[in-house]
């Protein structure tokens, strides 16, 4: 189960409580809330061990991008090295190689943008998931601060 599951069934929950007459306040099982509030805690964990696996496996891919071009450019200079006797093979190594290593860079950056944007993505939702977790505990602390001043007066 994740953390948005727990949350509708924390809101699912609350629309089904009782009301008490003449206010805006429910009247709910303590223990159920408790019980909903100890199982989000326990997911919770598990989101976070997510959000920092992406960005750990977004700076691996980075890293095998940056060692991804740098084979390339060796491989490209070696074969320049090799083809230094004519001129015209020389102008066609320094070319190729440029080439290669233009695409590389490319890839490389294609990669890391990709990476970045996909850690992006998930980090978001996961502010997204709290945000809305947050807000119903708010809400829910909120109910319950005024059925408790209401039941003091």
């Amino acid at each position: 189960m994740n953390v948005i599951d727990i949350v509708d069934r924390i809101e699912e929950f609350l629309e089904k409580s009782k009301r008490i007459p003449f206010s805006s306040n429910l009247i709910v099982n303590e223990n159920e809330i408790f019980d909903l509030l100890d199982e989000l805690r326990s997911v919770l964990p598990e989101e976070f061990k997510q959000s920092r696996w992406i960005v750990k496996e977004r700076e691996n891919m980075i890293e095998e991008a940056k060692r991804y071009s740098e084979r390339i450019v060796s491989e490209a200079r070696e074969k320049a090295k090799m083809l230094v006797s004519e001129t015209e093979i020389l102008k066609n190594a320094n070319r190729e190689s440029e080439e290669i290593m233009s695409a590389a860079e490319a890839k490389a950056r294609t990669i890391r943008l990709e990476a970045e944007d996909y850690a992006d993505e998930k980090l978001a939702n996961l502010e997204a998931v709290l945000h809305k977790l947050i807000t119903a505990i708010e809400k829910g602390r909120e109910q319950f601060r005024r059925s408790v001043d209401s039941r003091e007066k």
